[in-house]
């Protein structure tokens, strides 16, 4: 018997369907964000309690690279989109230098 045939993949509607990675990836990226949240709530604290000085910008360093991190994962979960030209033949939404201006602005 022969295989059923694949049916068409449904046409665009302007947002992109998402993938298990593509969920895994933004559930990674919202943990990140939520745990930056969380570490700065208590550096706000720290602040407001007058706790040392090293203390409250080794906290705010982790914050920092916490933002960081969730940034850069964003970036290279969604390179690929931004940079691959779209089915209609329309140009890609960032061209390689505004992704790269885009990636530095986090450095």
């Amino acid at each position: 018997m022969n295989a059923p045939a694949q049916e068409p993949a449904p046409a665009s509607t302007g947002t992109p369907a998402t993938t298990a990675d593509e969920e895994a990836a933004a559930r990674a990226v919202l943990n990140r964000l939520r745990r930056a949240q969380g570490q700065l709530s208590a550096v706000i604290t720290m602040v407001e309690e007058g706790r040392d000085c090293r203390d409250v910008v080794t906290q705010l360093a982790a914050v920092s690279r916490a933002l960081d991190r969730a940034g850069f994962k964003i970036i290279a979960t969604r390179m690929r989109e931004c940079m691959t030209t779209r089915e209609d033949g329309e140009e890609p939404k960032l061209n390689e230098e505004q992704l790269e201006k885009l990636f530095l602005s986090l450095a």
